[in-house]
């Protein structure tokens, strides 16, 4: 995988990482609670048919100066008493709606910091979602876990909570970058933190890294993604840091302090992608490694990988999404709606009975068609144009016209040894890993558009 200033200055542009499409900028202020009501009603009867939970935790005991999650600190035991019987009301709220026979295959809990609250109020959710739901006999529940507030007895009560895997937001293991990014260290050694979930018998582990932080080099990131493979977990993500200050306020702090050149922020994804994959780990999508007999590994086998707003995923072991909590997305196959972004504001709405919609986007079928396609090409790193069209019960010509495909608008990349194009068959090499987000927008008509700021693709 070559790298160097002409393919950078070349491919670095700005755009969406994909998480949902449309992209999630683009949701309507005027979808409403109503809309959201039907919109679950409708899920009922498309695919997939299983259930997936995201429960948004907001609180951080410190708030670190990169992150763009929706987190708030300075709250108090009451206040998030509160918040977790707003959670628990929301869940009857939509449960009403919801076909009881239906099973639930996924939970995902992310924040903020899910295990820096009090055990008995995860405790207090958990039981709720066991009480109001069936359970596949091979579901999944994961939570993101800060190792700086992780103590063994935690994760034994993660365990007898019915909890399989856990994710560990390491980001670095340097202290200088963390200390850089107002990001606590861990008090136990990560190791001793890693044998624990281990011996516990956790159907998974991932750690998660950020690379082109502040302080950070090509050097110093090697010696994290070695000690990351010396861990010998399931998983090893390595998200591309986004710097969008004019977005996320607190990001602003970090431009007195700078950040790796664009091409040492590459360097460090090239590296980190050759040290782990010569390790014996399998690439997943655009940022995640998987040992060889991981569930995301037999799904790139079988091309059956997805991708929602928790990250990868597989489609065998993933649901149309309920989310709940403030700020979370439900992410249904024909609909996206966001809660409230502030938790007082979304206590107050829950307490009132209220669903606590602010915004959200029904999606039309060349929607649809133009998401499929795009799912494929980042989760699976090649898309057939006729699958699609039988999948979404049409013909070739209507995709290609809904996704204004010429084989010449991707010249560039098959010149460049990236992808290649045969008939209707879109296969992505190695090199075209970094710069999938461009390739992405090639079958995005939107991008004709001028329309809002994102953050670079590189």
């Amino acid at each position: 995988m070559k790298i160097d200033q002409s393919y950078i200055n070349k491919y670095n542009k700005q755009g969406p990482r994909y998480t949902s499409y449309p992209p999630a900028n683009l949701f309507r202020n005027d979808y409403n609670e109503n809309d959201f009501i039907n919109s679950i009603s409708v899920s009922n009867h498309e695919l997939p048919e299983g259930i997936s939970i995201y429960v948004h935790i907001p609180f951080c005991p410190q708030i670190c100066h990169f992150c763009g999650c929706t987190t708030e600190t300075g709250f108090s035991n009451n206040f998030i008493e509160r918040y977790v019987n707003a959670v628990i009301k929301e869940i009857d709220m939509q449960k009403q709606f919801i076909d009881s026979k239906r099973k639930l295959i996924q939970i995902h809990w992310g924040g903020g910091t899910p295990n820096a609250i009090p055990y008995k109020f995860i405790s207090k959710i958990t039981k709720k979602i066991q009480d109001t739901f069936t359970f596949s006999s091979d579901y999944e529940m994961a939570i993101e876990c800060s190792p700086a507030y992780l103590r063994l007895k935690h994760i034994e009560i993660l365990k007898d909570l019915g909890f399989n895997r856990i994710s560990l937001g390491i980001q670095d293991f340097d202290d200088n970058v963390l200390k850089t990014i107002n990001r606590k260290t861990s008090k136990l050694p990560i190791e001793d933190i890693i044998n624990k979930i281990k011996k516990e018998g956790f159907r998974g582990t991932n750690i998660d890294l950020v690379y082109g932080l502040p302080l950070q080099t090509v050097k110093g990131f090697d010696k994290t993604i070695k000690r990351a493979i010396s861990l010998d977990v399931d998983r090893i993500v390595t998200f591309s840091y986004a710097h969008v200050p004019s977005i996320i306020k607190r990001q602003k702090v970090l431009d007195d302090v700078g950040f790796p050149s664009t091409i040492d922020k590459a360097k460090m994804f090239k590296n980190a992608y050759e040290e782990i994959v010569g390790s014996g780990y399998n690439a997943i999508g655009m940022d995640h490694f998987s040992k060889p007999e991981d569930d995301f590994s037999l799904a790139l086998i079988n091309r059956k990988l997805h991708r929602n707003f928790q990250g990868y995923c597989t489609l065998e072991n993933t649901g149309q999404v309920y989310g709940f909590g403030a700020s979370s997305i439900s992410q249904l196959y024909s609909a996206y709606s966001q809660n409230e972004k502030n938790a007082a504001k979304y206590i107050k709405l829950i307490e009132k009975n209220i669903f606590p919609t602010i915004r959200g986007y029904i999606l039309n079928k060349n929607e649809k068609i133009i998401r499929s396609v795009i799912n494929e090409i980042m989760c699976n790193f090649y898309v057939d144009l006729d699958v699609i069209a039988r999948n979404h019960n049409t013909n070739l010509n209507n995709v290609l016209d809904v996704l204004s495909f010429r084989k010449e608008n991707f010249k560039d990349f098959v010149d460049d040894n990236i992808m290649k194009i045969d008939d209707y068959k879109i296969t992505v090499f190695d090199m075209g890993r970094i710069v999938i987000r461009n390739i992405a927008m090639r079958f995005d008509p939107l991008m004709k558009k001028n329309i809002r700021s994102y953050s670079k693709t590189i």
